[in-house]
């Protein structure tokens, strides 16, 4: 019975984790008024109007110098 309850449990994570993965978007900056920023993106099709997002800046590299 263990075993069984097991199996399923581990099968409802395995779906629920799949269907919650977020589609990553590549978009660039095109301006920004405020607190509205415009964006321009490749595979916008997969973004719905009033969709959160979740925006992350590219991590810049350190220069460094002798």
């Amino acid at each position: 019975m263990k075993k069984i309850i097991t199996v399923v449990m581990v099968a409802a994570f395995a779906l629920s984790a799949g269907s919650a993965l977020a589609s990553k978007v590549k978009c660039t900056v095109d301006s920004v008024s405020g607190n509205t920023v415009t964006l321009t993106c490749k595979k916008a099709d997969k973004l719905k109007a009033g969709e959160k997002v979740y925006v992350k800046p590219n991590k810049r590299k350190a220069i460094e110098g002798c």
